[in-house]
């Protein structure tokens, strides 16, 4: 069956939800293109929501292979898939799910030299990212472009996730207040972005897919215009070891 097929199996697929949104609404899903960038934790949740929730058009992004270490954590890693690029499993696993959308997958590292091609015209960019200079890379790309751009991020048990639109009033650096801010990314600048973050991060498996689900969800309220989008500067945290912990709040 062809992504590109127009029968009723969209709507059988989709029927659950359709009590929730109008079919015009759902008809603007169906029509958009979302990047994701990450494959990974994060990004593999998002993808497979945003593939049963009808996205129209997925561009999938990831220069990594899944590994044993990735089994915790990461629904779209198996056994059989180790070794295997994590961007091709996740077009493999979107079609497998729901063959009415789109995909295009890039297995590479994302840089200044092909942001601009691998964002190209979405109406969404999501940073399932593990590393801050993708992020402003992308940030700045989605800004420049009047793209949303959906941050999720994670620690052990911790998580969060806020959306910069074309008119928030912070962008992600300014939000975070890294070292890049109002600076060229050149080698100096690239070097302090780096040693921001260090070593490799805890991780436990339902944190990452509780983030991936909300930026799914905000994708999805963005797109169709349902409920209230978490904009930036405020921004959802949370600690999966304390439930009371989920708040809202304004950086």
């Amino acid at each position: 069956m062809s992504s590109m097929d127009n029968s009723d199996g969209y709507w059988e697929i989709a029927s659950r939800q359709m009590s929730i949104v109008t079919r015009s609404e759902q008809e603007k899903f169906k029509n958009a293109k979302i990047t994701v960038i990450g494959c990974g934790g994060i990004g593999g949740e998002t993808i497979e929501m945003l593939a049963r929730m009808g996205v129209g058009e997925l561009v999938l992004v990831d220069e990594d292979a899944f590994d044993l270490s990735n089994l915790n954590r990461q629904t779209l890693a198996s056994i059989n898939d180790l070794g295997n690029d994590k961007s091709r499993v996740a077009e493999k696993k979107v079609k497998s799910i729901n063959p009415y959308v789109k995909v295009t997958s890039f297995c590479e590292h994302v840089d200044q030299s092909n942001i601009d091609k691998i964002i190209g015209n979405s109406n969404i960019v999501i940073d399932a990212l593990d590393n801050i200079l993708t992020r402003v890379i992308a940030s700045r790309t989605a800004k420049e472009k009047r793209i949303p751009y959906v941050h999720g991020a994670i620690h052990g048990t911790m998580g969060q996730i806020t959306v910069f639109l074309p008119n928030s009033d912070k962008t992600y650096e300014e939000m975070f207040n890294l070292p890049s801010l109002g600076k060229e990314l050149n080698e100096k600048t690239i070097d302090a972005l780096k040693n921001v973050t260090s070593g490799v991060p805890p991780v436990i498996g339902p944190t990452p897919n509780l983030i991936g689900c909300l930026q799914a969800i905000e994708a999805y309220k963005i797109i169709t215009g349902l409920g209230k989008v978490t904009v930036a500067p405020k921004m959802l945290t949370f600690d999966l070891l304390d439930l009371g912990s989920f708040s809202l709040d304004e950086l």
